[in-house]
């Protein structure tokens, strides 16, 4: 599966620029539900960063599933699922609203596994996002390309080696993921994934039971679970790691508690299993 045409890709990047506005920022306020949101006012909120420096490929150059074709900026892979599996984010400076910033993107690793589910390619990415007062964010982002299951098939947990006991919930709250939330959260980040608002295609052409939670959006509402329970507190750190997926069929659970220093946060599906593992460090 690591073809030498693939493993070429190791070390390509790209830069990307954009300007912080308010726009993006208040349909995000919308999408989690606020009025009064939680972070600092003309401030990037954390992960906020997701919604700039975005992928614009023209209409004729997508691919089936939606995506920008592969063997463009990421890797020709031949596995027909593709999922953002984990990510690391350190927040070194804030940026303010008004400024530009510019977004650098390097392919570091790619490699090759074989498990439960079949083949497996893991990509990592590092971006960088610099205003100017230099490198303001730092960002680690791993994708999981898989093969589609066979026929009825269950899906299996993106991270089958997650067996720590979780602490007691000093925060948690109930997501009902309709269609219209998923739809909006692709629209503010400009994704495109089929598998998150096209439910045949997500049913018939991937095998999923049914549309796609966003693995960023499960990590962007852990983060805002915390700051409403500590508006404005600055984060320098997040983490955050897939298990299972979860879909628009049952309600999930977020939950959070506090440690020294920073937060434990997790996404249980309506089963009680962990969707999604994650913690942060605030000053």
């Amino acid at each position: 599966m690591l073809t030498p045409q693939v493993a070429e890709w190791i070390g390509k990047e790209e830069t990307r620029w954009d300007v912080v506005t308010h726009s993006p920022q208040a349909r995000l306020a919308a999408l989690l539900n606020h009025t009064d949101p939680p972070w600092q006012a003309e401030t990037l909120p954390p992960l906020g960063h997701w919604l700039y420096g975005l992928p614009s490929a023209p209409q004729a150059e997508l691919g089936e599933d939606g995506h920008p074709r592969l063997g463009q900026f990421l890797p020709p892979i031949p596995l027909p699922r593709r999922m953002w599996a984990a990510g690391e984010v350190e927040f070194h400076a804030p940026i303010r609203v008004g400024e530009s910033m510019r977004k650098r993107s390097l392919i570091k690793a790619i490699d090759h596994k074989v498990g439960r589910s079949g083949e497996l390619v893991f990509v990592k990415l590092l971006h960088e996002f610099h205003s100017s007062a230099g490198l303001a964010i730092r960002e680690i982002q791993e994708l999981v390309y898989r093969e589609k299951p066979a026929s009825n098939a269950p899906n299996p947990p993106t991270d089958p080696s997650s067996g720590e006991p979780l602490p007691r919930a000093d925060w948690e709250r109930t997501v009902s993921p309709d269609a219209t939330l998923l739809f909006r959260f692709s629209a503010v980040t400009f994704n495109s994934h089929r598998i998150h608002y096209d439910r045949e295609y997500a049913v018939h052409a991937e095998g999923y039971p049914g549309l796609v939670v966003h693995g960023p959006l499960i990590a962007m509402l852990l983060m805002d679970l915390f700051l409403r329970n500590h508006p404005g507190r600055e984060i320098t750190r997040f983490r955050f790691k897939a298990q299972r997926p979860l879909f628009d069929l049952q309600p999930f659970t977020i939950c959070g508690a506090e440690r020294a220093g920073g937060a434990e946060l997790w996404a249980l599906d309506a089963l009680g299993r962990v969707a999604m593992r994650a913690d942060l460090t605030h000053t």
